[in-house]
């Protein structure tokens, strides 16, 4: 079924190396990718990022390398592979934290927070709403802030930081568990500049602090 060894090795090789450029941890929402290829991100807002290109490349060159060095039930094979490229990365960063990862670490998020926005005079009324989940076996103590998207930056607007305002909130989760956080607040807006009048976040940014140690998710 293997006609050429060298570059079936070599092709996980590639493979792995790929994986490894955009691995999913710890920092998982650092860029909001426009363009996406195979988890790399081929172009963001600040333009095509080099990396991801790269990768892409690679990432082909490693299907080509795979594909001619099998001899019989090359596309079969191929797509197998892609498939469980497409779904190893998570499933090593659950299996990580289930098992050896503790504090920070051991925190996940799924990216669909929420946030609304209400401007009354010089107040806003905002909520915003997200699930973290504690996969240690130990209770995890955490201090979270809300981080603008790289679109509200780049327009100098604050949005979800306006939540900071009345952060940072510590949130515990007890061992093996989700948590459902809701915060509402009514924040006092007389003494900061370029913010949004009202409106709706969602897949909201957020930055989870212990001591010395941060994460951005």
């Amino acid at each position: 079924m293997i006609k050429n060894k060298a570059a079936f090795v070599g092709s996980f090789i590639i493979f792995a190396i790929c994986m490894y450029l955009f691995f999913p941890f710890s920092n998982t929402a650092i860029k909001e990718a426009q363009f996406v290829f195979m988890s790399f991100p081929i172009q963001d807002q600040e333009g095509y990022n080099l990396l991801g290109i790269i990768g892409s490349i690679m990432f082909i060159g490693a299907i080509i390398f795979l594909f001619n060095s099998l001899e019989k039930y090359r596309f079969r094979i191929v797509f197998a592979v892609v498939i469980v490229y497409m779904f190893l990365p998570n499933l090593l960063v659950v299996a990580y934290q289930e098992t050896l990862a503790n504090g920070i670490s051991a925190i996940s998020y799924d990216g669909n927070g929420q946030c609304d926005f209400v401007t009354m005079d010089d107040s806003m009324d905002a909520e915003c709403n997200l699930v973290l989940h504690n996969r240690s076996d130990e209770a995890v103590t955490v201090e979270l802030e809300f981080i603008d998207s790289l679109f509200m930056e780049e327009k100098y607007v604050r949005m979800e930081s306006l939540m900071n305002l009345a952060g940072p909130y510590t949130i515990t989760l007890a061992p093996n568990s989700q948590k459902h956080i809701h915060l509402e607040e009514l924040l006092d807006l007389s003494n900061v500049p370029n913010h949004i009048d009202s409106g709706t976040s969602f897949s909201i940014h957020i930055k989870l602090i212990d001591g010395n140690e941060t994460r951005i998710l």
